[in-house]
């Protein structure tokens, strides 16, 4: 009797631990399953935000004048849709992936990362750019990868939290080629911590989405290869300077969109919520107003005018700067869908580029690039992220100690406007209970 229990003792072990094992595979096959629908997905919406922009662009080309139109209505009709038809799918969409991993309640979470959510972010956000707007396509692509990885996981529901966080880290890393990147997102960022037993599926989910969007268009880097140097001398004093003016300005971009995303005091805050659409289309029209009388190239993600500061291949615009901060700026409060991770990165190169300037000897891409992560890590206050995706993005890794301390920096100075970074500020409004608290307090 004693030998046969303990032989059916040993089955049932070895039964048990067959079940535990094909569960652990099924839940790795889910994740990487979930990156390659990520990075598909993301060099679709890549492709439909590259098409907008040009679309637009010839049409202004003819007829410069009809953005004075065609913006302002496209704005009202974009914030109609996402409100009415597509709700919780405004703005960037890492706000709403952020609360989403903070809630438990499923029923609750899917409404902030649905299928339903991630088709609207891509029709209407495809809408905007089509409409000039002032927008990117790399954070909505958070947001869809969530969605898509939420549905997956749902087959599997046991830590959904994780595969929340891989969809959004794949989602970085196919929307910017930046495998590490997305990575240093989805701990810095996203979760704001690092749990070991789900990094090894991250991971995956990450290699997976890379690897779709490797096939798919093959390997490049973002913004092109760059060789800048910068050796310590004087000249340092320039990446000081342009490391706190990019955290001002991101710090005063957080104030302006997370004031007006929790609602002004008194009658303005109440018109804005009573007639959203027409707000909008106000937003539409300065937008318009300074692509037409500023730089048309103020219009859409800036991705074109970064790149060619990073290289210094094009005349400078040093009005470029200011101009797509408030073009930008009216994007984001307006309400449409759209992120704001190009154009920070094409308004950071346009103030490294204005501070050529000032400092004549420091090399213009150089500078771009240190202006890009500061205004970057301003608005983020992720200063990890802000470097290593930059650094990624351009395959420079001799730049990585002046860019770490611009981050480290802009950081500092972005705080001394708002306590909490964009992402976080806005992600309050997502979750439950905490949508009517003030907005972050100077300091």
């Amino acid at each position: 009797m004693g030998r046969t229990e303990n032989f059916d003792r040993t089955l049932s072990h070895l039964a048990l631990r067959s079940r535990l094992a094909a569960k652990r595979w099924w839940r790795r096959s889910l994740f990487i399953l979930g990156g390659i629908a990520v990075g598909a997905v993301a060099v679709a919406m890549a492709w439909l935000a590259d098409h907008a922009q040009e679309t637009f662009a010839a049409f202004l080309e003819r007829a410069p004048h009809i953005a004075l139109a065609v913006t302002p209505l496209g704005f009202a009709i974009a914030t109609l849709l996402a409100r009415h038809v597509f709700p919780n799918s405004q703005g960037s969409g890492i706000p709403q992936a952020i609360a989403a991993l903070q809630i438990e309640d499923q029923a609750t979470r899917a409404r902030l990362v649905s299928l339903r959510v991630a088709f609207g972010k891509i029709v209407v956000m495809s809408f905007g750019l089509l409409c000039g707007a002032s927008t990117g396509r790399e954070g909505p692509t958070v947001q869809v990868g969530a969605a898509i990885m939420f549905a997956i996981g749902r087959i599997s529901p046991y830590r959904q939290g994780g595969f929340l966080l891989a969809g959004a880290a794949a989602g970085v890393a196919a929307a910017f080629n930046t495998p590490l990147a997305g990575i240093v997102f989805g701990i810095e960022e996203m979760s704001r911590s690092f749990e070991a037993r789900t990094s090894g599926l991250i991971i995956g989910a990450v290699i997976a989405a890379g690897l779709t969007s490797f096939a798919l268009v093959g390997d490049y880097s973002y913004f092109g290869s760059t060789a800048e140097r910068l050796p310590l001398s004087s000249d340092w004093l320039g990446v000081l300077v342009c490391a706190a003016i990019g955290g001002l300005t991101g710090g005063l971009f957080i104030r302006l969109v997370a004031g007006f995303a929790q609602g002004l005091p008194g009658r303005a805050g109440a018109a804005i919520a009573r007639w959203p659409a027409l707000f909008a289309m106000l937003c539409g029209l300065g937008v318009a107003l300074c692509g037409l009388k500023g730089d048309p190239s103020v219009f859409g993600t800036g991705y074109a005018q970064a790149r060619a500061v990073v290289h210094a291949s094009g005349e400078i615009d040093y009005w470029f700067a200011p101009l797509k901060f408030v073009t930008t700026t009216f994007s984001a409060i307006s309400g449409i869908p759209g992120g704001v991770f190009s154009p920070s990165l094409a308004i950071g190169a346009g103030e490294g580029s204005a501070l050529s300037l000032v400092f004549p000897h420091l090399a213009l891409g150089a500078l771009a690039l240190i202006g890009m992560v500061a205004y970057l890590t301003g608005v983020t206050q992720a200063p990890i992220t802000a470097f290593v995706i930059v650094s990624e993005m351009t395959n420079d890794h001799a730049m990585i100690i002046p860019l770490m301390l611009a981050a480290v920096i802009a950081r500092a100075a972005s705080r001394l406007l708002s306590r909490e970074g964009l992402y976080h500020a806005l992600a309050h409004n997502f979750l439950p209970g905490e949508a009517s608290e003030p907005p972050a307090k100077m300091g």
